[in-house]
């Protein structure tokens, strides 16, 4: 069993590592929800697979499942992929699983957020969320870590951590009212500072357009190295995603990380833009808190991609732009070996191939 630690990782000596160092396994969770997911997640569950089977050729991978689902998810998912019944309300392992902390002496814990469900009352996407909010102590546990308790409203996507000591989000989100209205912005950097060794937030404005989480910054920038980031980048001048990503671009080239190195930017192309089809949305069962209608427009983005060990698995969204991004991301990564995944499907439930992973660190 592992144990809840009454201290914080900071007076403790361990610290969140980056993406890009060494990982001993990923978990993700299979999606069956019907007014997130369309036929109740049978399409969605295909690319869930692909994205799994990608990983699991440099990283061990654990699939979460309510009991109801386990065979179906078993006979679809081949060896070694490890299949576990856990009970969770949707399938967004990042922001509902642990976060990882590790020391110099090789040594790892984990760190349970409160969740809420990207709002709660305010504009939380469903209700109740309980099982999510339970599910990153259960995590914790399998993966035999003693874990930290935040007295934080936060969800994986919301942060990127370079390991070294720099954390980048979003106003958007983490300042927004529906998250933790009580705390100043500098207690918000307190709290991460503590439950994550960093030593400077960088806060870009927004995330991407129309992004249902109040703006990840996952889903607009990745950390592809400690100095070094992808963002998502739009050359018309028409669309409400120029002006974000130029913001967004302002404040990184005007900053220094952590290490007071100068930020440099490698831009993706934006896919789209994209929208949900007449076809699409029919199968889903509609709710008043999620927009899951023909025409609604999607928050694509190749920033949405994992690193894991040796290998980078990104989503492919649009024949126009898919070799582009793939040319980027292979010059940013000369040492890994580039796996593209049809990502449509996971597209449509509002996230994307980071938004459904998450990583647990080695020991070293």
């Amino acid at each position: 069993m592992s144990n809840k630690l009454d201290s914080t990782p900071k007076q403790d000596g361990f610290r969140m590592p980056g993406e890009h160092e060494p990982q001993e396994q990923v978990w993700l969770a299979w999606p069956i929800r019907g007014d997130n997911w369309r036929e109740s997640g049978k399409p969605a569950q295909q690319a869930f697979t692909a994205v799994a089977l990608a990983i699991a050729q440099s990283a061990q991978v654990t699939v979460v499942v309510p009991n109801s689902h386990y065979d179906i998810a078993r006979q679809s998912l081949d060896e070694p992929i490890r299949v576990l019944e856990i009970p969770y309300n949707d399938c967004w392992m990042r922001d509902i699983g642990a976060s990882y902390v590790v020391n110099d002496k090789g040594e790892r814990r984990a760190v349970s957020w409160q969740f809420n469900a990207w709002g709660g009352e305010l504009d939380g996407l469903y209700s109740p969320w309980d099982l999510d909010d339970a599910m990153a102590p259960q995590m914790a546990n399998i993966t035999g870590d003693d874990y930290y308790q935040a007295p934080l409203f936060l969800e994986g996507g919301s942060i990127h951590c370079d390991g070294e000591g720099t954390l980048y989000t979003t106003e958007e989100c983490l300042l927004h009212p529906s998250r933790n209205p009580d705390l100043s912005k500098q207690e918000i950097e307190t709290l991460l500072d503590n439950y994550l060794s960093i030593k400077k937030v960088v806060w870009l404005k927004d995330g991407l357009f129309n992004d249902e989480t109040n703006g990840h910054i996952d889903n607009i920038l990745h950390v592809i190295r400690p100095g070094v980031v992808a963002l998502t980048w739009c050359d018309d001048k028409n669309d409400p995603q120029y002006a974000i990503s130029r913001a967004a671009y302002d404040v990184l080239s005007q900053t220094t990380d952590a290490q007071g190195r100068a930020i440099e930017v490698i831009k993706l192309p934006m896919p789209g833009p994209l929208y949900m089809s007449e076809t699409e949305s029919q199968g889903i069962q509609q709710t008043e808190t999620m927009e899951r209608h023909a025409g609604e427009r999607l928050a694509a983005s190749y920033a949405n991609f994992l690193i894991s060990n040796q290998s980078v698995i990104f989503p492919l969204l649009d024949t126009k732009t898919d070799p582009q991004a793939q040319q980027i991301l292979a010059s940013a990564f000369p040492n890994h070996t580039l796996i593209g995944v049809p990502a449509r499907e996971i597209l449509l439930g509002g996230g994307n191939i980071h938004c459904i992973t998450q990583q647990v660190p080695k020991r070293l």
